[in-house]
């Protein structure tokens, strides 16, 4: 009989998922990967699976009854998470907390308690649920402006609108893909800022600690490269942790917390929290002693999280499907891995999506360099190497 640390309920199984599972399972948990579809990435290498909606309420209640875990650790942001907050009043530890996924499954929860509890500087904002009330928030915000939905993932439905004659076609987009059942935007004032960071911030039994700033690029509304590190004055860095202390302390619970937030040349303005890993934090698989998985287990698992070490500049570049398929194959992974140097790594690590469809993120690539802008480049090439071959 094999005995383990603990049983995780993992709810969502992408890639973030299946780093986390892995850095778990070296912990020796056992981990019950669940998501809409089966053969997910993390399925691939947990203990067990599951295939339902995380928004059906009954469906995820079963699951949870079959499994009884020591923790259910939410990967995705739709969620019944009353569902959450049901099996946390009976003693089940949620991760971060109930109240956590609640707040950051709805970018307008979680951006009201960042501006009206915390006093945390965010750009101009107004809600809206009818293409009237979008207008009536771009008379507050002013134009350009950014239109999204208060729940999606990686930047789906997020609009740039320049002119009032794109306030109909962006509010289309974003209700089209925006995630649950909530018809609801934000409109939100645009930020002309120097650059965007993540801030990873973990929160564990010992304190809150932080991993350089990663910087990163976007495209659509979803991120296309990030790197580590990001330099920062000391007093706009500063001013970025004890934002982001203050936002997981307000949350609670234990894990990694991925903070964003513009960088003006003045000043840091909170842009938005994911309770758990960050797409951009795909770079710490080779940048850091400890990747965000790493760091994810360990405070979930009560176990000590020790200062992270930096192993030098890095970046990650991803690899994008551009059409819909079920039959298809990765192929330049020889040739992405050739570029490595006696100086510099590079690696790549395709995620192993059963089905292909247009933007969808297969794969990333990873390097290092002698500076940040040297790692961009290599991790840009090494992206460019891996094809998707599309079969018939």
């Amino acid at each position: 009989m094999t005995v383990f640390t603990a049983k995780i309920l993992l709810l969502g199984s992408g890639e973030l998922g299946k780093e986390f599972v892995i850095s778990a399972k070296r912990y020796g948990c056992q981990v019950i990967a669940c998501d809409s579809y089966s053969n997910a990435p993390a399925m691939q290498v947990a203990d067990a699976f599951e295939v339902f909606s995380m928004l059906d309420a009954d469906a995820l209640r079963q699951a949870i009854e079959k499994h009884k875990p020591d923790f259910i650790v939410p990967e995705v942001e739709a969620i019944r998470t009353e569902v959450l907050q049901e099996f946390e009043a009976r003693g089940f530890t949620v991760v971060p907390s109930a109240r956590a996924a609640s707040l950051t499954m709805n970018r307008d929860r979680i951006r009201d308690v960042a501006a009206n509890d915390l006093g945390l500087r965010t750009s101009k904002y107004r809600y809206a649920e009818s293409l009237e009330e979008v207008r009536a928030g771009v008379e507050h915000t002013g134009l350009p402006c950014v239109i999204k939905p208060v729940m999606s993932s990686s930047g789906k439905g997020q609009s740039t609108i320049r002119t009032l004659e794109e306030l109909e076609q962006a509010w289309n987009y974003a209700v089209a893909n925006m995630r649950g059942d909530r018809k609801k935007v934000i409109v939100e004032e645009f930020i002309s800022f120097e650059y965007e960071i993540t801030l990873l911030t973990i929160r564990s039994r010992e304190g809150v600690s932080y991993c350089e700033p990663i910087g990163h690029r976007q495209e659509r509304g979803d991120y296309q490269e990030s790197w580590q590190p990001t330099p920062m004055t000391d007093k706009l860095l500063a001013d970025a942790q004890e934002m982001a202390r203050k936002v997981v302390d307000n949350l609670g619970g234990y894990g990694i917390f991925g903070v964003e937030f513009f960088v003006t040349k003045d000043e840091v303005i909170f842009s938005e929290l994911s309770p758990r890993p960050h797409d951009t934090g795909l770079v710490t698989l080779l940048s850091q002693n400890l990747s965000e998985f790493d760091l994810h287990a360990r405070a979930v698992l009560g176990l000590p999280v020790p200062q992270v070490r930096l192993n030098g500049p890095t970046a990650s570049a991803v690899i994008l499907a551009d059409r819909d398929a079920e039959r298809f194959s990765i192929e330049g992974l020889k040739d992405a891995l050739a570029m490595a140097s006696e100086k510099n790594d590079v690696e790549v690590r395709i995620f192993g999506k059963p089905t292909t469809r247009p933007y969808r993120r297969m794969a990333v690539a990873l390097a290092s360099g002698s500076n940040v802008e040297e790692a961009r480049e290599r991790a840009r090439m090494a992206a460019a190497a891996i094809k998707i071959q599309y079969q018939e």
